[in-house]
């Protein structure tokens, strides 16, 4: 058995709701972009070209973003089963706010500041900082624990990497996210002790390649 367990975050291909520029909760999410799809493709395509990863199990968050990034992925890594988590979904904006423009959130909900006001919801039946770091925390270390030795492949959101990153290492900034490019991988190792159970040391391994996004656009460009 190996001596570590990985945690191969991956974030989803650009969606749909980001070229609209809407909040894209359970609602609102209708998947990938054409350029989403194509930069899952470059992904798998890189994944298919080297040894870089050996996986075991692969999931992904029940929104359709991450779904179909995890499906274009999938053939490059055994054609392994794409399992969903929910707990593994982007903060919750909850049904008020799911699908409202970017444009015109702070008219309807009110501005503040989320790091100040950890336990505020983001909009009515919304979630709180606070409460997406913990479920994302909590969802991570029970994949981790249930799989010690094993290598976990996890198709999420730039949200749940930045929360993965205070929960395991123990980054603490406040104020300043994490902004992992889309399908970027982000690579983190759980040590395992002497009898092989996981223990609470975690390494970052690596964080934002995108080395495949090489001659693709950043984003869709918007009218």
């Amino acid at each position: 058995m190996s001596r570590h367990t990985t945690l191969t975050l991956v974030r989803h291909g650009e969606s749909e709701v980001t070229v609209r520029q809407v909040f894209g909760g359970a609602t609102a999410c209708t998947g990938l972009s054409p350029l989403g799809v194509r930069q899952a493709e470059a992904l798998r395509d890189r994944l298919h070209r080297t040894i870089d990863l050996a996986i075991d199990e692969l999931w992904a968050s029940t929104l359709p973003r991450a779904i179909e990034t995890a499906e274009v992925v999938a053939p490059s890594i055994g054609g392994l089963r794409v399992r969903t988590d929910p707990d593994l979904e982007e903060l919750r904006p909850g049904p008020e706010a799911d699908g409202t423009p970017f444009a015109e959130y702070e008219q309807r909900f009110g501005s503040f500041d989320q790091w100040a006001q950890p336990h505020r919801p983001i909009a009515p039946g919304g979630e709180t900082l606070a409460s997406f770091h913990h479920r994302v925390g909590r969802a991570l270390f029970a994949l981790t624990d249930r799989a010690p030795g094993r290598s976990i492949m996890v198709v999420c959101h730039g949200g749940v990497i930045d929360a993965a990153f205070r929960s395991l290492v123990g980054y603490s900034q406040q104020s300043e996210w994490l902004w992992s490019l889309n399908t970027s991988i982000t690579e983190f190792r759980r040590l395992l002790d002497d009898d092989g159970a996981p223990t609470g040391q975690w390494m970052l391994m690596r964080f934002n390649d995108a080395a495949h996004l090489e001659g693709l656009p950043r984003h869709t460009e918007r009218d």
